[in-house]
C-alpha cells in the first residue's frame, strides 16, 4: 500500500488523531496515511461485522456547476449525467482520446444546480487540471481543498448515523443529498468501498476532527487503515486505479461497462468510441478476471498467470488472503479466450505454478441497502 515520494508528504487535517490512536503511517499518494491500527486482519472483519470509519481526505473533491456542467462532464466521461436526477450518485471514469482511463470518479448531485466529484488522491492534480481546460459555456469549477472525507462503513454503519444525521439514513445504496452535521453543510452519499453499507461524509475541514472524534465515542465503530481498505475492496471486486486500470486500459477491457450510458454509446459522442465499439463487438486482446487461488501463497500484483501448459496468459493485478473466505483472491488481466467463469489456470508465485479458478464477482457478495424493487 505504501509509496515513495522525494517531495515532501502532506497530511489529512486528522492524521495527529491517527498518530495518537497508535497507527502505523505510511506514505501513499503523496500523503502520509494510516495503514493500519490493531492490524488489518481485525480491522476487515470489523468493518464487515460492525461499521468501520476511514480517513479519506487524500482523496480530491470538487463541484462543477452552471447550465454546462452536464456538457462539460460528458465531453470528459462515457456517462449520461443529464439523466443523473438530484440525490442520485454515478461511477464514471475520465478519457483520454483513445478512451483510455485516466481515473475513476464517483459523481453526486446532492443539489440540483451542481454536481459534487470525488476523484482519486493520486490523480487528482492532473484530473482537475484537464477539468479546468474542458470546462464548456457557463461552466464553473471549483476544487474543494478546504473539506475532508469520512467513510463510515459496514453492516452496522446505518445505527451509527441514526445518532449523527438521521435524516441520512433514509437514503438507499448510490444516493446522496446535502445535510447539516455540526452547524456545518455536509454532502453525503449512501456508498464506498468496502462492499457493505455505508457512508461516505464531506465536512469542513474545521469540523472534521470533532466529527471524527464522535463517531469513535460509539461502541460500534473503530478506525480503520487503507490495509483494510485494500482486503476489503478486493473482497468486493471493486477495481484500483494503477492496478485493474490506467490510461493503457479501457472500460471493455476492465469490465467496467456499467460506467458507459446505452444513450451516450449510440449517441456515438464518446471519446475513442472507434476503439469501444470494436471491442465491444469482441476485437478484445485481454478482458479483467477474478481468480480463487486453490492452494500454495498468496498471488500478488505482477505474478504471471498461466496455462496449465505453460503458456503466460497474463498476470495478476491485484491479490491476496481473503480474510472472510479463508482463501487467497485475485484479479487480473487474460485472453477473452480463457476468461470463463470455472476455466483452470495457474498462478506464479516465485517461478512455481499454484492451481486458480476463475470465478464470478464479487467474491464476496455485497450489503449494499438497496431500494426494495415495486
Amino acid at each position: 500500500m505504501a509509496d515513495t515520494h522525494d517531495t515532501p508528504l502532506k497530511s489529512t487535517v486528522l492524521c495527529d488523531r491517527h498518530v495518537a490512536l497508535g497507527a502505523r503511517m505510511v506514505p501513499f499518494a503523496g500523503y502520509t496515511m494510516p495503514v493500519q491500527y490493531e492490524g488489518v486482519l481485525a480491522e476487515h472483519r470489523w468493518t464487515r461485522e460492525s461499521a468501520g470509519l476511514f480517513d479519506v481526505s487524500h482523496m480530491g473533491q470538487a463541484r462543477l456547476t452552471g447550465n454546462d456542467a452536464v456538457a462539460t462532464l460528458e465531453s470528459l466521461t462515457p456517462t449520461d449525467f443529464a439523466a443523473l436526477s438530484q440525490g442520485k450518485q454515478k461511477y464514471s471514469l475520465l478519457l483520454n482520446d483513445t478512451s483510455g482511463i485516466l481515473d475513476d470518479w464517483m459523481v453526486s448531485r446532492p443539489e440540483e444546480d451542481g454536481f459534487f466529484l470525488v476523484v482519486n488522491a493520486a490523480c487528482k492534480d492532473q484530473d482537475f487540471e484537464i477539468i479546468a481546460g474542458s470546462l464548456i459555456g457557463d461552466t464553473r469549477f471549483e476544487v474543494l481543498d478546504g473539506r475532508s472525507l469520512l467513510a463510515l462503513q459496514g453492516p452496522k454503519a446505518k445505527d451509527v448515523m441514526q445518532s449523527v444525521c438521521p435524516a441520512a439514513c433514509a437514503m438507499y445504496f448510490m444516493d446522496c443529498g446535502t445535510f447539516e452535521i455540526m452547524g456545518e453543510t455536509a454532502f453525503i452519499s449512501r456508498s464506498g468501498y468496502t462492499g457493505e453499507d455505508g457512508f461516505e461524509i464531506s465536512v469542513p475541514n474545521a469540523i472534521a476532527g470533532a466529527l471524527w472524534d464522535r463517531l469513535l465515542t460509539d461502541p460500534l465503530v473503530k478506525p480503520i487503515g487503507l490495509g483494510a481498505r485494500d482486503s476489503l475492496r478486493m473482497e468486493a471486486g471493486m477495481p484500483l486505479y494503477g492496478h485493474e486500470m490506467d490510461a493503457g486500459y479501457t472500460l471493455a477491457e476492465a469490465d467496467l461497462k456499467f460506467a458507459m450510458s446505452k444513450s451516450r454509446f449510440l449517441r456515438g459522442d464518446i471519446k475513442g468510441i472507434d476503439r469501444l465499439k470494436k471491442q465491444l463487438d469482441g476485437h478484445l486482446d485481454r478482458v479483467r478476471v477474478a481468480l480463487k487461488i486453490l492452494s500454495g501463497p498468496p498471488a500478488r500484483e505482477g505474478a504471471p498467470i498461466v496455462a496449465r501448459d505453460g503458456a503466460v496468459l497474463g498476470k495478476v493485478t491485484s491479490g491476496g488472503p481473503s480474510p472472510t473466505l479463508g482463501y487467497s483472491i485475485a484479479m487480473g488481466y487474460v485472453p477473452p479466450a480463457e476468461s470463463a467463469v470455472g476455466t483452470e489456470l495457474d498462478v506464479e508465485v516465485r517461478g512455481k505454478p499454484y492451481p486458480a479458478v476463475i470465478v464470478s464477482l464479487p467474491f464476496v457478495a455485497n450489503g449494499y441497502h438497496r431500494k426494495p424493487k415495486g
